[in-house]
């Protein structure tokens, strides 16, 4: 292997050696007065542009502490626990009603991805236009929350029973859970409700009243 020593100012020197695989290259030397940077030499870059760098740790290092300035973004996987990572929201402002114990879909859902399987999701619900009718005395209305089509909550039961045959605008309920899905598949939150009586009519979003529904993808 061809090499070129170069004697230091005062002592020492420097060898500049040509690789040891066959092939040739070309090293462009910049027209400037700088100090070049090696691979494993301690040293601080400035004035670099990144393109397509390799992010996972310890590629690019952890800082010990300090304020980050003038950076577009931070990669989620380097965000400490409790971070929030996304953030899905949904409305449904359309009257539905049953008259069984059945529960069937309020119309309220929504869909996230999370990020991580160790990720958790927290599920913030305000289900709007609770209303039941007077057409039996132990009518009332109940709510449950869902991830697909497993129940992970009931947050409304027998909301609006009277003792006399009376009709009743609950207003709204909700409900603040915080779930573990253990997937990075597109999961399914949605609630649904049912007549506790089984024989007379409630509805949700009762005269076209806007329910919400957040997802909060939390890091674990």
């Amino acid at each position: 292997m061809s090499s070129i020593v170069v004697a230091g100012d005062t002592s020492g020197t420097i060898t500049i050696a040509a690789p040891a695989v066959a092939g040739s290259g070309t090293l462009t030397l910049p027209v400037a007065t700088d100090t070049l940077a090696g691979i494993a030499a301690t040293q601080t870059l400035t004035n670099k542009t990144l393109t397509s760098p390799v992010l996972t740790t310890p590629a690019l290092g952890t800082p010990a502490s300090g304020v980050l300035t003038n950076c577009t973004g931070v990669v989620a996987g380097a965000l400490p626990a409790g971070s929030v990572l996304q953030v899905v929201n949904a409305v449904y402002a359309t009257q539905v009603s049953s008259a069984t114990n059945t529960p069937v879909n309020t119309g309220l859902t929504a869909t996230i991805t999370p990020l991580f399987s160790t990720s958790k999701i927290l599920v913030l619900v305000n289900q709007s236009g609770l209303y039941k009718s007077a057409a039996n005395t132990a009518n009332a209305i109940d709510i449950i929350l869902l991830r697909g089509a497993t129940n992970i909550c009931s947050f409304i039961s027998n909301a609006g029973v009277t003792s006399t045959l009376l009709q009743v605008n609950v207003g709204s309920g909700s409900t603040c859970y915080l779930d573990s899905p253990a997937t990075t598949s597109a999961t399914i939150y949605k609630t649904q409700f049912f007549s506790t009586s089984n024989t007379a009519t409630v509805y949700v979003q009762a005269n076209n009243d806007t329910s919400t529904i957040t997802l909060m993808e939390i890091r674990g």
